[in-house]
């Protein structure tokens, strides 16, 4: 496919700078998930045991874009998919070492699959380029983090981070990034590549 070719060296020349180290968005993210499956008064995700089927299809689906075989940090990362109960939010999220948060909103305004794959692929994007954590650390500063990350932040600080990372506005540099690599994870697979196009 021409376009996939296209994208593949779009993707091959993209460069990030992050200074914190992969280790710490491993940790950080870990942390976060912890806080968010802790607070369902914000984040009511909808239990596994009562949602088999859901999981199983959402899981399988990103499990195919992981193999692709273009996905930085596939085996580092967690790669979590959780569903949060809002039918009124047209979102998904993801944090810092690969937790995939969907919102059945968002999932119920779906066209096809092949928009669920582009939303995911974008998503995995953002968390496999760390887009989060360069955000996370304009707004709050290299040192902060990494006192959130050994323990020593100041109390409430991780669940500010949380919710922050639910509604998180990325550069229009990111975003488009996020398009990129998206088209390039699915190229592989049998989901139309432009798949989200129907949907950002």
């Amino acid at each position: 496919m021409a376009g996939c070719d296209v994208f593949k060296k779009i993707g091959s020349e993209a460069q990030n700078l992050n200074l914190f180290p992969v280790e710490q968005d491993i940790a950080l993210g870990q942390q976060v998930s912890q806080q968010i499956a802790s607070d369902p008064s914000q984040f009511p995700i909808l239990p596994e045991n009562e949602y088999r089927e859901a999981y199983r299809y959402l899981r399988n689906l990103t499990q195919k874009i992981l193999d692709s075989g273009h996905v930085p940090y596939r085996d580092e990362f967690a790669w979590e998919v959780h569903i949060i109960h809002d039918d009124s939010t047209l979102n998904a999220f993801a944090t810092p070492g690969g937790y995939i948060y969907v919102y059945t909103g968002l999932i119920k305004f779906l066209d096809s699959e092949d928009e669920l794959a582009g939303v995911l692929g974008h998503e995995i994007a953002h968390a496999a380029l760390r887009h989060s954590t360069q955000q996370l650390t304009k707004i709050y500063g290299l040192e902060i983090l990494r006192q959130l990350v050994t323990g020593k932040s100041q109390p409430g600080l991780l669940e500010q981070i949380a919710l922050s990372l639910a509604v998180l506005k990325f550069s229009r540099s990111h975003e488009s990034q996020a398009d990129e690599y998206s088209v390039i994870y699915l190229c592989p697979t049998e989901y139309n590549a432009a798949g989200a196009a129907g949907f950002f």
